[in-house]
């Protein structure tokens, strides 16, 4: 793996110290700033599960709003749901990370959560999709509801919307992606070329957002292509010396920062975080998503977690890498947009029901097949 893969938080430090030195006075107010666009909702939480290990699991939440410009990509008027949901873990040992992805439509019991005051919103009584408790209660009845049905203590959250994520990937200069076939999403006019290029913020986010005309409208198959977009933000920046140089770095902050719901309490707390895991380079932080069938009438037009699922949350109880099993219907940050590889045929990847059939071709040491990602619309 190349080396500066590995030290993306020296250089980044190094850019801090350097731009302190030119500006003075400029870095504290920049810093001050970044601070200042931080928002602290009030959350509560009550009979948390406890935890095993010094591992950090940070709850990352993508809302559907769209008050800014260019946000109704999709045509639809957003009800403060939570859009995206992927459980970030870091080991203790700051030796592996990888997310999780939960589909937005994924049957669950909501369990009782709290508002800002202590008092109960009731839990439900029948099955709702699961981005229904941040409607409900806003982030703290979707960290309650993740605590609640995996047993698994959330340290910390942030709740990123529509606008933070464009200008993000504008920060960066954009981000690559490859689309196998021309996208004509005519609910939602998404119109995207087929190829591997750059994209914009609002490329991007249509890419991210794009439900029709790909995939047959299949909520987890979308999660697939959130992923790997987040993946090639993170090997951009991890890579390619875009936060390297401090122009860059300070636009990237203050995009991620505008705004940000998060029990963080302040950049530098961020920033410790990010330096604790300078040794995890992005071929090893793996995205997988919550095993799945759409053979459910818990809901409609949702899907229901495989028994398999509990296995997953124990790997993050207790602190271990994702198992082959997982490895196998995985996405890296280090992926290359058009596709690994060809693989070797003949080996069972344990797709979830409601992915293609056929013989599955998985990768050596894990990864979607050509197959799974044509079925969710990747490249390969």
């Amino acid at each position: 793996m190349e080396r500066s893969r590995r030290t993306v938080v020296r250089t980044i430090v190094a850019s801090l110290a350097a731009l302190g030195l030119l500006t003075g006075l400029g870095v504290v107010l920049a810093y001050n700033t970044w601070n200042g666009n931080l928002q602290h909702p009030e959350v509560v939480g009550k009979n948390r599960p406890g935890k095993k290990t010094e591992d950090l699991n940070i709850l990352v939440m993508g809302t559907d709003s769209r008050s800014c410009q260019g946000c109704q990509i999709d045509g639809e008027a957003g009800g403060g749901l939570s859009d995206t949901t992927i459980l970030f873990h870091l080991s203790a040992e700051r030796e592996f990370a990888y997310g999780i992805s939960i589909p937005r439509d994924t049957a669950v019991m909501r369990p009782a959560c709290y508002r800002a005051d202590g008092s109960e919103i009731p839990a439900a009584t029948t099955y709702e999709k699961w981005n229904a408790a941040y409607a409900v209660g806003g982030p703290g009845c979707t960290r309650q509801q993740l605590e609640q049905l995996t047993g698994i203590h959330v340290d910390k959250f942030v709740v990123v919307d529509f606008n933070q994520f464009k200008d993000m990937v504008d920060a960066l200069d954009g981000v690559e992606i490859c689309v196998p076939e021309d996208i004509d999403d005519t609910t939602g006019n998404i119109h995207l070329a087929a190829g591997t290029r750059e994209v914009d913020g609002d490329e991007a986010l249509a890419y991210a957002r794009v439900r029709y005309g790909i995939s047959g409208g299949i909520d987890p198959y979308r999660t697939r292509r959130q992923q790997a977009l987040i993946g090639a933000m993170i090997d951009k920046a991890l890579t390619r010396g875009m936060l390297a140089r401090p122009d860059k770095l300070a636009g990237f902050i203050s995009a991620a920062t505008t705004e940000l719901q998060t029990d963080f309490r302040s950049v530098a707390a961020m920033a410790k975080v990010a330096a604790s895991a300078r040794d995890i380079g992005a071929d090893d932080v793996k995205f997988v998503t919550t095993p799945w069938t759409l053979d459910t009438d818990k809901v409609s037009g949702g899907v229901e977690w495989l028994p398999s699922v509990d296995r997953l949350w124990q790997l993050v109880i207790d602190d271990q890498p994702l198992t082959q099993e997982f490895l196998d219907t995985s996405l890296s940050a280090g992926d290359s947009p058009a596709g690994g590889p060809p693989r070797p045929a003949g080996t069972p990847t344990g797709a979830p029901t409601g992915a293609p059939t056929g013989p599955a071709t998985p990768a050596p040491g894990g990864g979607l097949s050509d197959d799974e990602r044509a079925a969710a619309g990747l490249c390969s």
